[in-house]
């Protein structure tokens, strides 16, 4: 299964872990990488020396490529940005920002930087700054999402830009896979589903709560100061909900979801705990290996598609 995609960054399956914080650390991007995917160790806020730790432990588990999401708003993110660099990270793919700062950089120790984008513009605006590849990211996904779907936006963003396009969002089966293609994506970056792997170390009830979620279970905050997350409903995002209807103010919102996803994935207070989870959660049914979620993915996929 060859594309543009797979060639460059050196793997078996066009399949890419998201950069999931709290949740994309050493054990799950290797395990992705070691099935043929590119598993990726998400920078999220922590600090550049938490991520070297993560990069060297990653490297014991896997000889194969994997990379690092740079979480651009974190507090940390030059000294991220340099850490990957020291390490011989082969691939950055980048979140919540602009990368352009860190380009050069990049580009001089040899990286391929793979921002996620939700707009053409952006994507425009990537392929200019050099980037070598886009993640088009629909609102389907868990987590800080645009306002465009991904049936919508990755055909665009594909038409825009002649470097390869990663489709994202609401991605979680062979037949996601296969749809993404026909849009003309070379790729895919799948985040959610592997949530509840067995290699995932995040708390059984945030698992139990993806395995457990129905269709309608999604719900978006933070829509009303342009900041929209997604996430399952819970007596957390009930609570976000009235206090946004009643007009609070950004900072008091931040206030009450500080900590929360941690309080997640860590410790299992999905009650009121921030369960970042994209739409596709109530398709995700059964916990797996990611090697037996790959397989099954893109064996469903080739059948669609007719690959050999």
């Amino acid at each position: 299964m060859k594309t543009r995609v797979t060639e460059m960054l050196g793997i078996e399956y066009p399949i890419i872990q998201g950069g999931m914080a709290w949740v994309a650390e050493h054990h799950l991007a290797a395990a992705v990488s070691e099935a043929g995917g590119l598993g990726l160790i998400g920078g999220a806020n922590a600090p550049g020396e938490v991520v070297r730790d993560e990069i060297r432990k990653a490297r014991e588990l896997t000889k194969k490529p994997f990379g690092v999401n740079v979480m651009l708003l974190s507090p940390h993110a030059d000294d991220v940005a340099k850490v990957v660099v020291e390490e011989g990270i082969k691939v950055v793919t980048t979140g919540a920002g602009n990368p352009e700062k860190y380009m050069d950089m990049w580009k001089a120790a040899g990286i391929k930087v793979i921002p996620v984008v939700a707009s053409v513009a952006l994507a425009r605006r990537m392929e200019k700054y050099g980037a070598d590849a886009v993640v088009a990211e629909g609102m389907e996904s868990g987590g800080h999402i645009g306002e465009q779907t991904t049936m919508t936006l990755v055909p665009q963003v594909v038409d825009a830009v002649s470097i390869p396009v990663i489709a994202a969002g609401g991605i979680g089966d062979g037949r996601g896979i296969a749809a993404a293609f026909m849009l003309g994506a070379e790729a895919v970056q799948i985040g959610t589903r592997f949530v509840v792997s067995k290699e995932s170390i995040v708390h059984e009830n945030y698992k139990q709560r993806v395995i457990k979620a129905k269709d309608i279970d999604s719900t978006v905050t933070g829509r009303s100061h342009g900041h929209p997350v997604r996430c399952l409903r819970n007596q957390m995002t009930r609570e976000y909900q009235k206090l946004e209807a009643e007009g609070k103010s950004f900072e008091e919102l931040e206030y009450l979801t500080l900590g929360t996803l941690r309080k997640a994935v860590q410790e299992g207070d999905v009650t009121n705990g921030t369960v970042m989870a994209g739409q596709i959660a109530g398709l995700i049914n059964k916990e797996q290996s990611c090697k037996e979620m790959i397989d099954e993915m893109m064996a469903q996929a080739a059948m669609l598609l007719h690959w050999s």
